[in-house]
This record gives structure tokens, C-alpha cells and sequence, in this order.
């Protein structure tokens, strides 16, 4: 297979068509994702109860949270394999290739398993309702047998993404996206298998995207080739592996810890609230992916400029990655919204269910815009070498904030409205802390680039 990609020049010319060539297929692929577990979400909705809705929506935070953590350490592969790449070390590309590989296979078989018997009380830690417990138990367990393939096409897309090819993983998502929505239907619909149907049809649409991008790395003639014969772990790049990916796990691993606990509160209100919050929530998660893509890219290019003494050039891209990602949140957003009653009918309906849905939506998607400030510039941020700071103040601008609003203010006024508030509040503080940060920082980056122009002349 040849890779006919051809390198982008974050270095020079126009910068908005780049962004937007780097960033869509990443969010497309993200989406497409998340996708899976949208459509168990409307299938269950709507063809078994809302019961059945409610365990497979109270998982979420639990199942974004392993994604995050492994998405964070292939990370640390992406990173070390791009540095091997461009220093033509072509030797020590295959050896970190081949180590992540095997990194994501004993990591997914370990928490495959060590998952499967714990799933329950993971539930019950999170105080879900006795009459859903039981089914979100089930789907849990059988998601987690599915945990090995999810890990290693992530490891696998990102060493694709290495040599530019963000396409093929965005096809395997196609492909196996169309084989969940037809089992879902089918084991739903017709074998009347409830949330089993789901979670099964989930395993065997991650096998399926597993298996494309680790064919296509098989038989690709570009550097990242990977032989089976040639699977083992090399120490160094193990280290420099995790050395890049534990910090990158654990930053985006932060919202997700937060939203565990939001879950724990949330679960309080009964199992329509949790349905109604699991509608509401795959319409946020695909604009999420979009802030995020576009982080990836302001990261990327930003790291590049940074490095050439480039400084003027990273503000003008963490100008456009910001303004790209508000466009786009604002338009779905509106969408979302302005057509709420749609949107929502298509996962339940239940009236009851329906009621909370709208609730969150108008909440947290009419002010979600707010995002990009802490994405964007965190990304930003990370990209002149400042990794620390966005997580430091992601932390206190998430995890902390928000449990202090659940554990005083909620408990003591009982009402949904109010849980939902502490997101956009959470945003408002994390994004002006963060810009603040941002422009402190790289103005005296310039600052100190400026000197040393001045010394040389």
C-alpha cells in the first residue's frame, strides 16, 4: 500500500486551509465514535424503555473516561514516533511502532478483564439506581470485553497519523459505524435483546475498526510498518512513550473524573433525569470533538512555529484555531437547539425523558462556545512547551469547582437546573484563567525573542 499524503508546511503560507484539512477528518473520526454509543442510546430508547436508556446512558462518563485515559498515552507514541520520523531514525520508528502495539494489547487486555468483574461496583460506587443497575451492570461487562479493540485501533490511528493518513481510520469508522447501527437493530428490534444488544453489537463494531487500521498498517510499505513477528517492548521508547502520554492521560482524563461525580449526583434524580442527561449529552460530545480537533491542530502547528522562533505565526494560528472552533460551536449549537425537539426525538419518547433532555440542552449547548477558551488556549499553551499550566488549571477549574458546587450547593437545594449550571459556570472561570495565562505567557515569549533578535543584529 502506498501513502500518497503529502506533508503539510505549518511553517509557511496560509494557515486556515491547513487547519481545517488537519482538524476535520480528526473530529469526523472522533464523532464517528462517539456515534457508537449514540446509537445504543436511540436504539434502546426507542424500541425497549427507558430504563434500558438510563443504563446504557449512566455509563458514559465511566466509558469516556478509559477512552480519554489511553487516547492521552497514544498520545506519547504519536509524539516519539513523528520525532523518530523527522530525524529519519527509521530503525527507532519501528521499534516505538511495534512497543505501542504491544503497550495497547496488554493495557486492553488487563482492563478488559479487571473490568468485566468490577463493573458493578464501579455502578453502585456511583450510586445508580437499584432498577437500572442490573442492566447498566450487563453493558458494562460486555463493553469492557470489547476494551482491547477500542485501545488498539486508538494506538494504531495514531501511528497512522504520524505520516499524515487521518483518512483511513476515519473509513474504519465508516464501515464499522454502519455494521453497529444494523446489529443494534437487528438484536433490538427483532432478537429483542435489549441492552445485551447494544453492548454486543459495540464489541463487534470495534473489532471491526480494530482490525482495518491494523491490516492497513500490516501491509503498508510507509516506515510505520508493523510485523507480528517483530512485536516486543523496547525499554527506551517504552519511557519515552509514557513519559509524554501518562501527563497527556491524566489531563484528559480531568473532565472525565469531574463528570463521574456530576453522574453520582445526577443518578439522584431518577432514571428519566439520566436518560434525559444521556440524550442531551452525545449532542454535546460531537461539538466537543470539534473543539478538540481543533486543538489538535492549533498544537501542532504551534509546536512546529514555536520551535523555528516562529512567535508572531503561533498567535495568528491560535487566532484561527479559536475562531474556527467557535464558528463551528456556534452553528451546532443553533442546530441543536433551534431543532431540540427533533434532536431529542430521536433517542426517546418518553415525555418525561424528553423534559430533562431539553433542560440540559438549553443549559450547556446555548453557552458552549465557552469551551474553546480552555481547549484552545490550553492547546496553545502546550504547544510553546507550558504542559503544566492548562492542566493545573484545569483541574481547579473542573475537578474542583465542580465537586464543591455538588457536595455544598446541591445538597442543599435539591434541583436539576442547578447541577446543570456548574458547567457553564466551570467554563466561565477555567477559559478566563486560562486566556489570561495564554496572553501573559506568549507575550513574554515574544518579548524574549525580540531581545535576542536585537543582541544578534
Amino acid at each position: 500500500m502506498k501513502n500518497n499524503n503529502k506533508r503539510v508546511d505549518m511553517l509557511n503560507g496560509s494557515l486556515l486551509d491547513k487547519l481545517l484539512l488537519f482538524a476535520i477528518p480528526l473530529a469526523l473520526s472522533s464523532i464517528l465514535q462517539q456515534l457508537f454509543n449514540s446509537v445504543d442510546v436511540a436504539v434502546v430508547g426507542k424500541f425497549d424503555s427507558s430504563s434500558g436508556q438510563a443504563a446504557v446512558g449512566c455509563n458514559g462518563p465511566v466509558i469516556n473516561l478509559l477512552i480519554n485515559i489511553f487516547v492521552g498515552i497514544s498520545v506519547g507514541a504519536n509524539v516519539v514516533i513523528s520525532t523518530y520520523i523527522g530525524q529519519n531514525k527509521k530503525e527507532k520508528v519501528k521499534a516505538t511502532v511495534h512497543t505501542a502495539m504491544v503497550i495497547s494489547l496488554i493495557a486492553g487486555i488487563i482492563i478488559g478483564i479487571a473490568g468485566f468483574f468490577v463493573a458493578e461496583n464501579i455502578l453502585r460506587f456511583m450510586d445508580t439506581p437499584g432498577n437500572i443497575i442490573d442492566a447498566a451492570s450487563l453493558y458494562l461487562k460486555i463493553y469492557f470485553l470489547g476494551i482491547p479493540f477500542i485501545i488498539i485501533y486508538n494506538f494504531a490511528a495514531a501511528v497512522l497519523r504520524c505520516v499524515g493518513n487521518t483518512k483511513t481510520p476515519l473509513y474504519a469508522l465508516i464501515i464499522s459505524g454502519i455494521i453497529n447501527t444494523i446489529l443494534n437493530i437487528i438484536l433490538v428490534v427483532y432478537v429483542h435483546m435489549g441492552v445485551a444488544g447494544v453492548a454486543i453489537a459495540t464489541v463487534v463494531s470495534n473489532i471491526v475498526s480494530s482490525a482495518i487500521v491494523l491490516y492497513y498498517i500490516m501491509k503498508t510499505d510507509e516506515v510505520i510498518k508493523l510485523s507480528l513477528r517483530d512485536l516486543k517492548i523496547y525499554r527506551k521508547e517504552l519511557s519515552k512513550i509514557l513519559k509524554i502520554g501518562v501527563p497527556a492521560a491524566i489531563q484528559t482524563s480531568v473532565f472525565s473524573i469531574a463528570n463521574i461525580f456530576i453522574q453520582m449526583a445526577l443518578n439522584g434524580y431518577g432514571k428519566d433525569a439520566i436518560a434525559g442527561s444521556a440524550v442531551t449529552l452525545n449532542y454535546e460530545f460531537y461539538e466537543y470533538y470539534v473543539v478538540i480537533a481543533f486543538g489538535q491542530a492549533a498544537v501542532t502547528f504551534i509546536s512546529q512555529n514555536f520551535g523555528a522562533g516562529n512567535l508572531k505565526r503561533c498567535r495568528k494560528i491560535f487566532y484561527e484555531s479559536i475562531l474556527s472552533a467557535i464558528i463551528s460551536v456556534a452553528v451546532m449549537s443553533a442546530v441543536f437547539v433551534t431543532g431540540r425537539d427533533f434532536f431529542i426525538g430521536l433517542f426517546t419518547s418518553s415525555s418525561e425523558v424528553a423534559h430533562f433532555a431539553e433542560i440540559r440542552m438549553l443549559y450547556l449547548l446555548i453557552p458552549y462556545i465557552l469551551i474553546t477558551t480552555y481547549e484552545i488556549g490550553g492547546c496553545a499553551l502546550r504547544g510553546m512547551g507550558y504542559s503544566m499550566t492548562p492542566a493545573v488549571i484545569t483541574i481547579i477549574g473542573t475537578c474542583v469547582l465542580r465537586l464543591t458546587w455538588i457536595y455544598t450547593i446541591c445538597i442543599k437545594i435539591k434541583k436539576f437546573k442547578l447541577l446543570m449550571i456548574i458547567y457553564p459556570i466551570s467554563w466561565s472561570v477555567t477559559g478566563v484563567i486560562c486566556l489570561i495565562t495564554y496572553f501573559c505567557i506568549s507575550a513574554r515569549e515574544i518579548r524574549i525573542k525580540d531581545n535576542q533578535q536585537r543582541r544578534i543584529n
